[in-house]
């Protein structure tokens, strides 16, 4: 990770838009270009379930850094410190998800050039829930206490995210849609790294909004595991902040460089507002409450770039978001992993009487 302050400024953010993710590009480059290749790793990807296959590769990877790495913590990673950041995640986990979808994913459509790729992909618009549904997927499974074990998911969630973003590129950059002489190649390190912090950075700042009181080794932590992920997802080292000093300059650059109101970024926000309205929620949490609780947690300069209705979420409403963060700030924990559970089962339960 970085050694000493990064100087986050715009001429550097401008040249690291020109970078991708040279080893998971090079490989699917190779891998589409021959149709039997791009259908063994279709197939490949799709039973790809945990960790412990990443032990037994075809043939066809066993001589590939990007598969033969993907299993290998990088060497400054702590594993203690990993865990911990995990502990602190199945604590407030309930909470953790809601600022996904109320505040790291609109956040990341305030990047105007950031959001064309998600625009053109169409997959938040056309299917929001699934799109949803993926993403949390993946987080509660980096974040489980056996994560990264053998008998965990992590590495082979990551795996997976990392050539997504591969095929995104390759697919972006042939669909004849994209200008990388002013936008940069479509999800970029800039990009990746403004993504890494609204899953790290921006629920710490959420959990706060909420009056819930983050210590500094659970910040430390939670980050140290999110710095992780993002190593693994092919993020550069000058991108992961080592602390919640560098993480806020390196979040102040981003956004002052890419944050504007594009058509893209606000329909994007509007795939995700529409689908809470879908829900048909009741009050005290309704859709119109959600959308105000979106407000309020991202900002009002954040939520006028998106178009976001004005309007503030009603005391009522913050004030239980708050009770339901202090109940589980002062409630006595059972180990990481029976926490965990408990919180995973409420969530999936929440999950399915949306459906």
């Amino acid at each position: 990770m970085n050694q000493q302050d990064q100087v986050f400024n715009p001429n550097f953010l401008t040249r690291k838009r020109q970078v991708g993710d040279k080893l998971a590009d090079d490989f699917v480059e190779r891998s589409f270009n021959n149709p039997a290749s791009k259908q063994a790793l279709r197939e490949y990807l799709a039973n790809l379930n945990d960790n412990t296959q990443l032990g037994n590769l075809p043939l066809a990877y066993i001589n590939e850094p990007l598969f033969t790495l993907a299993a290998r913590l990088p060497e400054w990673a702590n594993v203690k410190q990993m865990e911990q950041g995990a502990a602190f995640f199945a604590r407030y986990a309930n909470l953790v998800m809601n600022m996904l979808g109320l505040l790291s994913l609109p956040y990341c459509y305030a990047a105007a050039d950031g959001a064309r790729v998600l625009y053109l992909s169409e997959r938040i618009r056309n299917d929001t829930a699934k799109r949803l549904q993926e993403t949390g997927d993946f987080v509660w499974e980096v974040m489980a206490p056996n994560a990264f074990s053998a008998d965990g998911k992590a590495f082979a969630s990551i795996l997976k995210v990392r050539l997504i973003h591969a095929a995104a590129r390759y697919y972006t950059l042939q669909s004849g849609q994209w200008n990388t002489a002013d936008w940069g190649l479509p999800v970029n390190q800039e990009d990746m790294a403004g993504t890494n912090l609204s899953f790290s950075l921006l629920v710490i700042r959420g959990l706060r909004k909420l009056d819930i009181a983050v210590s500094y080794d659970e910040q430390q932590s939670f980050m140290h595991l999110w710095n992780v992920i993002g190593s693994l997802s092919g993020l550069e080292d000058n991108f992961l902040p080592d602390d919640g000093k560098q993480a806020i300059a390196l979040e102040q650059a981003i956004s002052s460089h890419q944050f504007k109101p594009s058509t893209e970024g606000r329909a994007l926000t509007k795939a995700l507002t529409n689908y809470f309205t879908s829900l048909n929620l009741q009050p005290p949490f309704g859709s119109k409450e959600t959308v105000q609780l979106m407000r309020f947690l991202i900002g009002d300069e954040v939520a006028d770039i998106l178009a976001l209705p004005a309007g503030k979420a009603p005391a009522t409403v913050i004030n239980l978001l708050k009770l339901s963060g202090t109940l589980q700030q002062f409630k006595r924990q059972p180990s990481a992993n029976a926490t965990y559970n408990k919180q995973y089962n409420s969530f999936k339960k929440q999950q399915e009487s949306f459906s």
